[in-house]
């Protein structure tokens, strides 16, 4: 399976330059998954500790408006987050997208930050707190959404139901790349599955700036391909069959 990350502007017009780039990428590598930053399709409005309704609105109407678009990287499933307003509760959603079966919901973010630049938890709630692999191609994915990678029992459980990959849409800042980069390997070596991230870059009118630094990582937490400036989509190909082998091996079978 031939997977794809990125790393992708916050600014508006430089995000959409890169996607068309993304696109292309995608195209050219004939990638199977492509996984999304966390709610890409709009400027980071958790920078600001006060919920502004139009805000968010904004932000889901411009996450409907781009969905439509989605299709631009078929044939390959696309995976990502994004604000949704569902049954009076405001949430960030996990999704697949493909071309047969659309749009599906795959998991609602738990573990919410309240913090200077990331007032998650004053913009919208929980979800339920189920983590429900997904299968998509011969694969069955797990989200961990941002903060939630830091739930590692959550990886340890993964890995026990068989996952062969964690997938985790980031917004996290250049400041702590080394710190997520290390919690994607942690994840992968307890789970026994590949651990693919994607992350905003730059910064736009707010006080955070975004590391980028989207990544590959096998299940022997083996780091296959990271995401720059420079180059900010990598694909490569892995073998699913080496995530089903790990589950057997040290320490995976101990715990």
């Amino acid at each position: 399976m031939k997977v794809t990350v990125c790393e992708l502007n916050d600014k508006p017009d430089d995000f959409a330059h890169e996607w068309e780039q993304l696109v292309a990428h995608v195209k050219i590598q004939s990638s199977h998954l492509v996984l999304l930053p966390e709610m890409p399709f709009y400027p980071w409005f958790a920078s600001s500790s006060a919920y502004d309704p139009n805000v968010w609105q904004s932000a889901v109407t411009a996450h409907d408006v781009w969905q439509e678009r989605l299709s631009e990287l078929a044939p390959a499933f696309v995976l990502g987050s994004r604000p949704v307003s569902r049954d009076k509760q405001r949430l960030n959603e996990g999704f697949v997208w493909d071309q047969q079966g659309g749009y599906r919901m795959a998991h609602h973010k738990y573990y919410l930050p309240n913090e200077e630049g990331f007032w998650e938890a004053s913009w919208y709630g929980r979800g339920e707190g189920r983590f429900t692999l997904l299968q998509c191609d011969g694969a069955r994915i797990g989200f961990q959404i941002c903060t939630e990678l830091w739930a590692m029992e959550q990886a340890r459980i993964y890995g026990r139901e068989g996952a062969s990959i964690i997938v985790t849409p980031r917004a996290t800042g250049k400041v702590t790349s080394d710190k997520w980069l290390a919690g994607g390997r942690a994840a992968a070596i307890i789970s026994g599955a590949f651990s693919l991230s994607s992350n905003r870059a730059g910064s736009e009118g707010h006080s955070v700036h975004f590391g980028g630094q989207g990544w590959i990582i096998d299940p022997d937490g083996k780091v296959l391909g990271l995401t720059s400036r420079k180059q900010p989509f990598t694909t490569v190909e892995i073998d699913l069959n080496v995530a089903e082998r790990a589950k057997q091996t040290y320490p995976r079978y101990v715990i």
